[in-house]
């Protein structure tokens, strides 16, 4: 029997003027950047035999999962999944520039150096292990069909820190980095059981001159 596969997705580029942390607010959509960075992938995936696409529940998922879809050859049902939210701790520090995050988010220090510490906010086990929960039961329920899943940067890093057996620390999440538009691979034994393989592919390039904003940084303390 084949393998099932499911695809963990990073969200593409945001239209992100003025460049703010936008955590769990809406009215953040894709850019033209990352417009064409969803087409192109979606013709990445054209031939790859995609039988749904699930999201989390915000716009600049949902956007990501119908652009990859309308590039597919037939279609495929969108499925909204509450549990590939953004990370929590995004609540808190959403609606502030980068670089006042340690004066205005104070917290943000007591987050960065043990997660899950806080109220509202989430272990790396625990972050990663919903987004895995979720591939799990797709590779349980539909084994040696392909799924895709649409979530968000820390959320899927966190999934990888999991997946390979990592040490759950800061260095760690940012090590290795889902890029936006970029694409963990992830291979279930036939019966969805058993994680056999993972691999990362980063986005399609897209050409110079394609309007985007850069994501801003939320500045790292000394680890």
């Amino acid at each position: 029997m084949p393998l099932t596969r499911v695809y963990l997705i990073r969200h593409a580029d945001v239209l992100n003027p003025k460049r703010v942390l936008y955590g769990h607010l809406d009215n953040f959509p894709l850019s033209p950047r990352g417009r064409r960075q969803a087409e192109l992938l979606g013709q990445r995936l054209r031939d790859a035999g995609l039988a749904r696409i699930v999201h989390s529940p915000l716009q600049r998922a949902r956007e990501t999962a119908e652009l990859i879809a309308a590039q597919l050859p037939r279609p495929v049902p969108l499925i909204e999944e509450p549990e590939l939210r953004e990370a929590e701790f995004g609540r808190y520090l959403q609606g502030v520039p980068p670089w006042q995050v340690p004066f205005r988010r104070p917290l943000w220090l007591v987050h960065k150096a043990r997660r899950g510490l806080l109220p509202g906010d989430e272990t790396i086990a625990a972050m990663g292990g919903r987004v895995l929960e979720v591939a799990r039961r797709y590779a349980r329920e539909h084994p040696a069909e392909v799924t895709a899943l649409v979530s968000h940067a820390d959320p899927l890093q966190a999934a990888w820190i999991l997946l390979e057996g990592r040490p759950h620390s800061e260095v760690e999440m940012y090590r290795r980095n889902v890029a936006r538009a970029g694409v963990l691979e992830v291979d279930f034994d036939p019966e969805g059981q058993q994680v056999v393989g993972v691999a990362y592919t980063p986005p399609p390039e897209v050409p110079v001159g394609t309007p985007g904003t850069p994501e801003p940084d939320v500045p790292k303390p000394a680890l």
